[in-house]
């Protein structure tokens, strides 16, 4: 009976009733036990009636000590806090090498146009400038393709056929580039070359059926009054470098549109490193014979002779031509590859940064006189490429 009362008033159970005898110890360990088989009664009881998940009776909170678990859900409310920490280290890599990425395509640009200028100055032979710089093109992808760097393509007929009007367009264009680089200043080619995107919409509407906005076209306005703009105030204009530089963005532009209207099928489609490369070898093979038909032989000692008396010895034009010739292709490699790893829209605008770089870099090096119409005016053809690109992100409402 004493052992049934302990257990009914367990708040008592172990304090000294004052002025009463001590219980003994075996009836101490009985109670004990008692309330321990009780406790237990009482939550075998509750787990019936709650899930598990809700057991945490304050009745038992004596009997378990729950470490383990604890430990269990402090680690498992960490892993979040370190995945989002994972993540925000490799968006800064990503971050970095993208921006350096972007930095080696600007300078590559500069050094090639610095390189490129001071050539066609003392060796006015546009097409075997070009031709040279295609082969050195081609002799890096070999070397690329021999060292396993990147994976050499399989080429079907098909897919030759698809690519052959795009490497020629590519060499016209290139080869007009020059042309231009050579009668004109860097700077003002470049401003005529700001009009690529006029020639773009132009192009995706007659071949592609592709209908510009009321953004897009409306950006087109400032390009096209910049250039004019330019045109007319440029001290070093004349009509061959500007024509040349004109055609080049037709042929460009055409390049970029053929490539949609031929390379449409995935199965087929070559990714963009190797596709560049199978254009430049092309564009070698079919530039080497049209440069002999159009200037001749050019690399003999007499014509390197009267470069040399224009200011550069045979050394330096040696010299200047091979980095010419590897900043070509390489500035080319590194923007494919940046296209790779960005949309469309951020390849555009970074476009437009470069050819800003690349006129200011121009007039700095060559101090090329400026006025400043003709400063507003490439401002102007600029800004209108900048919202272009920003435009062309512009989605049509449903209707």
């Amino acid at each position: 009976m004493q052992s049934t009362a302990l257990a009914l008033a367990p708040s008592t159970s172990f304090l000294k009733p004052p002025g009463r005898k001590s219980i003994p110890k075996a009836t101490q360990l009985s109670t004990l036990t008692s309330l321990i088989q009780d406790s237990l009664t009482k939550v075998h009881r509750l787990s019936w009636q709650t899930p598990l998940y809700t057991f945490s009776s304050s009745n038992a909170s004596f009997l378990f000590s729950n470490h383990r678990y604890d430990h269990l859900k402090v680690r498992a409310a960490s892993v979040p806090g370190s995945a989002d920490e994972a993540s925000k280290q490799s968006e800064l890599v990503k971050t970095f090498q993208l921006g350096s990425m972007f930095g080696i395509w600007y300078l590559l640009n500069i050094y090639f146009n610095i390189y490129n200028k001071q050539v066609l100055k003392v060796y006015p032979f546009p097409a075997t400038v070009t031709a040279f710089q295609f082969g050195c093109g081609t002799v890096m992808i070999i070397l690329m393709w021999a060292l396993n760097l990147h994976p050499r393509p399989k080429l079907t007929r098909s897919q030759l056929a698809a690519i052959l009007p795009l490497a020629v367009a590519h060499t016209m264009g290139n080869l007009l580039t020059n042309v231009s680089l050579g009668k004109v200043a860097v700077s003002f080619t470049h401003t005529i070359k700001a009009m690529e995107p006029f020639f773009t919409v132009v192009f995706s509407a007659l071949l592609l059926a592709e209908m510009p906005n009321i953004w897009v076209v409306a950006s087109l306005v400032p390009i096209v009054g910049g250039v004019a703009l330019v045109s007319f105030t440029e001290a070093s204009f004349n009509w061959i470098g500007f024509g040349s530089a004109m055609a080049s963005n037709v042929t460009n532009q055409s390049r970029n549109v053929l490539s949609k209207k031929f390379m449409v099928k995935k199965e087929e489609s070559l990714d963009n490193i190797n596709l560049f490369s199978v254009i430049t070898i092309i564009s070698f093979i079919l530039l080497v014979p049209s440069a002999i038909l159009l200037e001749g032989v050019k690399f003999t000692p007499a014509y390197l002779q009267s470069a040399a008396n224009q200011g550069l010895n045979i050394k330096e034009l040696c010299v200047r031509s091979l980095l010419a010739g590897f900043c070509f292709h390489t500035y080319q490699q590194v923007s494919y590859m940046i296209l790779q790893m960005v949309s469309p829209v951020t390849h555009a605008v970074g476009n437009c940064v470069k050819r800003v770089v690349v006129i200011v870099s121009s007039v700095i090096f060559f101090q090329t006189p400026v006025s400043p119409i003709n400063s507003l005016g490439t401002a102007i053809a600029l800004a209108g490429v900048f919202l272009y690109s920003r435009a062309k992100r512009t989605k049509p409402k449903p209707s």
